[in-house]
């Protein structure tokens, strides 16, 4: 089992490695909003991003997976009304993804 500092280098290595493949700055821009709110839902992120970005909303939802899943740094549950999952940037990560997105 890993201690918890080999797994936020690892984490970090994770987000390097998402980072160092986005072309048009959405990437970035999803990930800094997760640094500034926290707590999202993919309409909320969708609805932000538009008016900047040529975007689906299923490749919102597809890149929000894929930051869930692959790097481990949201947490995911579902709201009150059952309608749509609330994803949350877990605590420990914050300064990492803040720092990383300042460097990267």
């Amino acid at each position: 089992m890993r201690s918890p500092a080999e797994l936020k280098k690892e984490i970090e290595e994770r987000l390097k490695s998402y980072l160092s493949r986005d072309r048009d700055g959405l990437r970035h821009e999803v990930l800094g909003l997760f640094v500034k709110v926290r707590v999202l839902t993919i309409p909320q992120i969708y609805e932000t991003l538009r008016k900047r970005f040529t975007i689906t909303y299923h490749s919102i939802a597809s890149m929000v997976g894929i930051i869930a899943s692959r790097i481990g740094i949201l947490h995911v549950r579902r709201n009150v009304e059952g309608t749509n999952s609330v994803y949350e940037l877990k605590e420990q990560y914050v300064d990492l993804v803040a720092g990383v997105l300042g460097t990267a």
